[in-house]
């Protein structure tokens, strides 16, 4: 209005009524450009994509006005889901991770009945409380108006409210009872579970449609073709799937920091490392919910790349037989630290090494004074570098006085500079997760519901041999002894399991397995007596001479202390092992492994992963003819540069 005003001003003068003119038309033209912008801007947020967030009913109502024609594509079923897999290498699916998948609904269902339990005796406690307090205030005589200034005076230091004759009474007694009586009485809403890399949806949907409880399920995915096959998905497997599964295009971190504890379960399984979902998965969980991680980077966990294993879990790895059961132990390291930062802490419930991956299940739980013992958990690990032998040195420890507790740092070293058994130096790798991995009421639970519903689990027998033998570890002994590399060390013929076993049991100590390594024995005996058995079980079993400077020369030439008793001890063998059950099985199928990420051209260098049979399946894009004449032009310009 201001630039209008002066430009009429300046028609007053003759001189400079062009100019004005010409002033006017631009600014009118200027206007009208910008009317243009906005209307233009307008149109295009009616265009949303199709996929973006606020119009996915809109899009819902399209998708199933649109046929599926199922010529192009094949149908996998798993458990009680069927999807449709597109002829081409489009989407991510797995088939070896079925065990995973299994072992998900297991623990999912064993937290719906636990988060139930929880409930129901949060409620019953509140419930005993209201009694109480009701019981007690009937049960006091009806007090006069004059009372003396001393009783009032009792009242206030026992914690009752203070009032005068004109306030209403204190209602302690009335918001009890309103949580007992209202909606919280009996009922407890179901849970929430986000799948936050989908792919497929094929696990959202194995969700829903086997486990009893599921509310909603959140299938995530950053890929436009892997949301476009899950709502597929979703479509194909009818009105209970459409109902509680819903699909979108986003990215998972962004997601999950924008969508803060509102999840009871949150399902992180990436192709590679769960890293970067990690700070933004433990704050979208609610209080006393359940974390699933899975973490397939097992090179860099296990000591390949120890570099990067730092930079991603802030934890170096070691090189041992244990290194897989280190892994897992990172990875929990990893998600305390990140939960530490938002005043959180978690507890294992499950933690499982399998195939080529690690899995792990926690709760994530909010307090500040609990996530100071975060320390008394962690633990640095030094590894001899001559013989098996390995330390743990505690990152923190508690001094408790009358009823105070200080938390100060843990006492070191807990090595010399050499090692006390063979003389040589020590590697340090950590820090690690040293409590316990399992909670092994959770185990009996999950394992005997697998029992009881067998014929639901496509992979029954192997996740059962899992839980069976992760039943029987020493649950508060951190990583293992490998009985073949402390026979490899001195040289010598392996003891039988049940032998070396009886021996450390008749010593005092206590062993099992692990069910990350068959060879592996979980012992709470201190190095000096496991060398003292080999050193004992040698006497017996003679060796060739080897070189003085030899790390089992050093150890054969020290005197036992202990002298070992190899009678056969009754606990020498599990109660699985007594019943001949099944531990360790062995792959379903060759070139079982981790399949190729969703996009890629299968090609001849994929044989060892896919096999052979798969490089010539219709999905690798080339017809036989053009594979047998790509291989005649190889021939003929080998044979020409001959």
């Amino acid at each position: 209005m201001v630039r209008i005003s002066m430009h009429i001003l300046s028609l007053v003068r003759g001189r400079e009524l062009v100019k004005s003119l010409k002033h006017l038309y631009f600014f009118a033209r200027s206007l009208c450009f910008s009317q243009e912008r906005v209307n233009q801007k307008l149109r295009n947020q009616d265009k949303v994509q199709p996929f973006e967030m606020g119009n996915v009913e809109e899009e819902k109502g399209k998708e199933k006005s649109m046929p599926i024609d199922l010529s192009e594509f094949s149908i996998i079923k798993e458990g009680e889901a069927e999807i449709l897999m597109h002829a081409k290498n489009e989407v991510f699916y797995n088939k070896t991770q079925v065990n995973n998948r299994d072992i998900s609904i297991a623990v999912l269902r064993a937290y719906i009945s636990k988060r139930q339990q929880e409930h129901e005796a949060m409620l019953s406690k509140r419930m005993k409380s209201t009694e109480k307090i009701s019981e007690k205030n009937s049960s006091e005589p009806v007090e006069e108006e004059g009372k003396t200034e001393s009783v009032a005076h009792d009242e206030k230091s026992n914690g009752e409210c203070e009032m005068t004759d004109q306030e209403e009474p204190c209602n302690i007694t009335e918001e009890p009872i309103k949580i007992a009586d209202g909606k919280a009485r009996g009922e407890l809403k179901s849970p929430r579970v986000l799948e936050a890399l989908s792919a497929s949806g094929l696990r959202a949907l194995r969700y829903v449609r086997e486990i009893e409880g599921i509310g909603q399920v959140v299938a995530l995915d950053n890929d436009k073709a892997s949301v476009e096959a899950c709502r597929r998905n979703i479509r194909f497997n009818g009105s209970v799937a459409c109902s509680k599964v819903e699909s979108h295009l986003a990215d998972a971190r962004v997601y999950m920091l924008t969508h803060p504890k509102e999840f009871d379960v949150v399902d992180l399984d990436p192709y590679g490392s769960p890293s970067v979902f990690l700070d933004s998965a433990v704050q979208s969980v609610v209080d006393g919910g359940m974390l699933m991680c899975t973490a397939t980077d097992m090179a860099v966990l296990c000591g390949g790349n120890g570099e990067v294993c730092y930079s991603k879990y802030g934890s170096y790895p070691l090189r041992g037989k244990y290194c897989h059961e280190m892994a897992l132990r990172i990875l929990l390291a990893s998600i305390e630290s990140h939960a530490n930062r938002y005043k959180r802490y978690t507890v294992p419930v499950l933690s499982v090494q399998m195939d080529f991956y690690v899995r792990v299940f926690v709760r994530v739980y909010t307090s500040a004074s609990a996530m100071k013992n975060t320390p008394l958990k962690l633990s640095y690990v030094y590894q001899c570098t001559g013989c098996d032998s390995f330390h743990l040195q505690p990152i923190g420890r508690t001094v408790s006085k009358n009823t105070s507790v200080r938390y100060l740092p843990g006492f070191g070293p807990v090595v010399p500079q050499e090692c006390t058994d063979c003389g040589k130096r020590f590697n340090m790798g950590g820090p690690i997760w040293s409590a316990p991995i399992h909670d092994q009421e959770w185990v009996a639970s999950i394992l005997a519901d697998v029992k009881s519903m067998k014929d639901q689990y496509p992979a029954y027998d192997r996740i059962f041999a899992v839980l069976t033998t992760i039943s029987e570890e020493l649950p508060d002994i951190p990583l293992f002894l490998s009985l073949h590399n402390l026979c490899a060390t001195l040289k010598c013929t392996s003891p039988s399991a049940v032998i070396f076993r009886s021996a450390v049991l008749n010593a005092g100590y206590r062993i099992s397995g692990t069910h990350v390594n068959p060879p592996g024995l979980k012992s709470d005996a201190p190095m000096e007596v496991i060398w003292d058995i080999m050193r004992c079980w040698v006497k017996n079993h003679p060796v060739k001479a080897q070189p003085p400077d030899q790390p089992g020369s050093v150890i054969l030439a020290k005197e036992p202390k202990l002298q070992a008793n190899f009678a056969r001890a009754v606990a020498s063998l599990s109660k699985a092992q007594a019943k001949k059950v099944a531990r360790f099985l062995p792959n379903p199928e060759r070139h079982w492994g981790p399949k190729l990420r969703a996009g890629r051209q299968i090609t001849s260098k994929h044989v060892s992963l896919l096999g052979p049979k798969a490089l010539n399946e219709s999905h690798t894009g080339e017809s036989e003819e053009e594979m047998n004449s790509k291989r005649q032009k190889v021939n003929d310009h080998a044979s020409a540069s001959q």
